[in-house]
Parts: C-alpha cells; sequence; structure tokens
C-alpha cells in the first residue's frame, strides 16, 4: 500500500515539474538570444585594416619564383632567347633611363629653390703677416744665386744677466749674385725656394774691404 502511494506521489507531481524545468531550460536560451542581439551592438569597431607591406625587389622575385607552379616553358631556339633578351635590356634602360631624368629634375627643383649659398671666408687672411728681416754678414757665396749668411746675436741671460752671444747661418736667394764674402746684407723671410733657402736678399748694407 506505501508503494503504490508513493508511485502515485510521484505520477502527480512529475508532470507539475515539468513545465519549471522546461522554462529553466528556455529562459537561458532567451538570455542567450538576448545576449547574442546585445553583443553585435557592444562590440568594438574593427581595427583598420593594416597598409599593404612593400617588399624590396630581391624579396619581390623571390616571392614569385615560390609561387611558381612549376611547369616548364616550351623549348625556344636561340635567337628567341637572344631576341627575349635584349627586349628585357631595352626595357630595363627605358626605364633607367625615365627615372635618371626625373632624379635629375628634381635635383634642379631642388637647387632652384634652395637660397643662395653664401661666399665662403678666404682660406688665407688677405692681408700679408710681418716678415722678419735680419742683418748678417755674408761668409759664402760659391753657389748659384745663393748666398750663406751669418746672423750674430746678443741677449742678456734671463738668470745671470750675462750678455750671451750666439749666431746662427741661414741660406738667402740672391737673384743676381750681388753680394760677395764680408759684405753685410739684410735679408728678409721668403716662401721655401729650396731645400734650405727660407730667405732673400734685400740689399747690400756694406761692402767687404
Amino acid at each position: 500500500m506505501a508503494d503504490e502511494t508513493d508511485n502515485e506521489t510521484t505520477q502527480d507531481t512529475a508532470p507539475e515539474q515539468a513545465p519549471e524545468v522546461e522554462a529553466a531550460v528556455e529562459q537561458p536560451a532567451e538570455e542567450q538570444g538576448a545576449g547574442a542581439d546585445e553583443a553585435p551592438e557592444a562590440a568594438a569597431p574593427a581595427p583598420p585594416a593594416e597598409p599593404e607591406v612593400i617588399l624590396p625587389p630581391k624579396e619581390r622575385r623571390r616571392a614569385k619564383r615560390s609561387a611558381h607552379s612549376g611547369e616548364a616553358r616550351p623549348s625556344r631556339t636561340p635567337e628567341e632567347r637572344h631576341a627575349e633578351r635584349v627586349a628585357v635590356r631595352k626595357d630595363k634602360a627605358v626605364r633607367r633611363r625615365t627615372r635618371r631624368l626625373s632624379e635629375r629634375a628634381k635635383a634642379a627643383e631642388r637647387r632652384a629653390a634652395a637660397p643662395a649659398a653664401e661666399p665662403l671666408a678666404p682660406v688665407h687672411a688677405p692681408v700679408e703677416g710681418t716678415r722678419r728681416v735680419r742683418q748678417g754678414v755674408v761668409v759664402s757665396n760659391k753657389a748659384e744665386k745663393t748666398i750663406t749668411v751669418r746672423i750674430d746675436f746678443a741677449r742678456r741671460h734671463r738668470r745671470y744677466e750675462k750678455i750671451v752671444r750666439s749666431s746662427s747661418t741661414v741660406h738667402a736667394h740672391d737673384e743676381n749674385n750681388d753680394a760677395h764674402e764680408g759684405d753685410v746684407v739684410r735679408v728678409i723671410e721668403s716662401r721655401p725656394l729650396s731645400r734650405t733657402k727660407r730667405w732673400a736678399l734685400v740689399d747690400v748694407v756694406e761692402r767687404a774691404r
């Protein structure tokens, strides 16, 4: 008797619970539908398309070779191959010439638009510096157009205050061989005239007796 009562209770309650389960099952579906309807509206805008990547010529040739299907071209005669090479070279020459002309035109436009360049400062000063002039005695005139002049110096020593005498010898240019041994002459600095000559004769102050 108890078993029959339990079975009847179960049969009576089972139909009543089924609509609730169905409603529970349908409710998430409706929520999912509602969420699906709201998803496109709330979705963020698509990112902008990336610019097309420009490959260098070497990479383009490599991609073209990799995309080749592997089918062999029909056989050609040597004359046809030569004609094809000549046509490719002519095409390249035309494109090269066009590019060079455009580059020259752009360079000319840039030069015309650029402001005038300021004149550069001279490397060497226009005014010549003061050249040293020394007086000495000719000790040799054996060389042609060259004299050897001994220049004597007398200085006071900085510490001992003694008069210290010294001399130096220079080679001077004598264009007319005017000076002789023993003459007192005046020489002036000049540009390098030879390996040892850096002086030139100005005049003869006193002739030797």
